[in-house]
């Protein structure tokens, strides 16, 4: 997969019936605090809460009609389900989704109101794929990774495209990264709309492989440690890894204090909900700020489902 300004933008005109085009915010504090531009684009105010929505509904309307007939099938925790679920809904046909025992209630009843049948396994990667296998077998249903997808990744890639179209001045692109379909959809979005972008990527510390990983040059495995960035705690894949390793300048890791701090920081001075996986990239910013001085940085605030009731602050 090679940047393609075309076939990127061809992309975003074959969801944007399916997506909003989501806003982008700033906040003259912040700018003012590290003397430096910042941009957020919105994805927590995204279909479904966040931008998993974007490579779902690419993926899914890449399929033919008997193809989708079948339905989709996915394994996932929380966002990327509800992003499957939402699209099949909005195409008419079933979904299928895996979901672990520990996952966020909140996202589990957004999954359910969206209408997927959701079928329960043990908390671990051998089990979720185990289950979604058994389902696809049974079904016939068309299973969607989370991230390791070439179909996602051009889908998720477009949120970085739209806030690039927005802000050209835009010099530095700053993503969490879990699975890693975010980044490498950025990494292609960037480096094709304008070759000199450099993309940063963030994660939380009790999960460094993304770091680990593009420090040695092979994939490392997730720990899968409980991070209240409960989104961040999956593993590279081999579909995204070149890419993220070919574009990406650093991975910035981040303590799970500074990922609270900025989730409430965003919400004090911004009045913006987002889930902690969103405030990642907010706090490398602040942990790191001597990379982004002087610099237009646009940040992806990937997600808002977080629950109310049990905020971590």
């Amino acid at each position: 997969m090679k940047p393609d300004l075309n076939f990127h933008r061809a992309v975003l005109k074959k969801i944007e019936h399916y997506v909003h085009r989501t806003p982008v915010l700033s906040s003259s504090t912040l700018d003012k605090e590290l003397n430096a531009h910042i941009y957020f684009k919105s994805e927590h105010l995204q279909r479904m809460g966040a931008f998993k929505m974007r490579g779902a509904t690419h993926a899914a309307l890449n399929l033919n009609v008997e193809q989708r007939a079948k339905g989709l099938c996915t394994h996932s925790s929380g966002n990327h389900g509800q992003a499957v679920a939402l699209a099949a809904k909005s195409l008419g046909i079933p979904a299928f989704v895996v979901v672990p025992e520990n996952a966020p209630k909140i996202k589990v009843d957004a999954m359910r109101s969206y209408g997927a049948e959701l079928i329960f396994c043990e908390s671990t990667q051998a089990a979720r794929e185990r289950t979604a296998h058994e389902i696809v077998e049974r079904t016939g249903a068309h299973f969607i990774h989370p991230s390791n997808d070439r179909d996602v990744i051009w889908g998720q890639g477009t949120a970085a495209l739209e806030m690039l179209e927005d802000h050209p001045q835009i010099d530095t692109l700053l993503v969490a990264v879990g699975g890693g379909g975010l980044l490498a959809g950025t990494c292609l979005a960037a480096k094709a709309f304008n070759s000199k972008i450099e993309v940063w990527a963030s994660e939380p510390e009790l999960v460094p492989d993304a770091k680990q990983s593009l420090d040695s040059g092979h994939i490392v495995p997730s720990p899968g440690l409980p991070t209240i960035a409960d989104g961040l705690r999956t593993s590279l894949g081999d579909q995204n890894f070149p890419i993220i390793r070919e574009h990406t300048c650093d991975i910035i890791l981040v303590s799970e204090e500074e990922i609270k701090r900025a989730m409430k920081w965003t919400m004090d001075h911004m009045k913006q909900v987002i889930e902690p996986s969103a405030a990642v990239p907010l706090a490398a910013l602040r942990k790191e700020p001597q990379h982004f001085k002087g610099r237009h940085v646009g940040i992806i605030l990937c997600g808002g489902n977080t629950d109310l009731a049990n905020l971590p602050f």
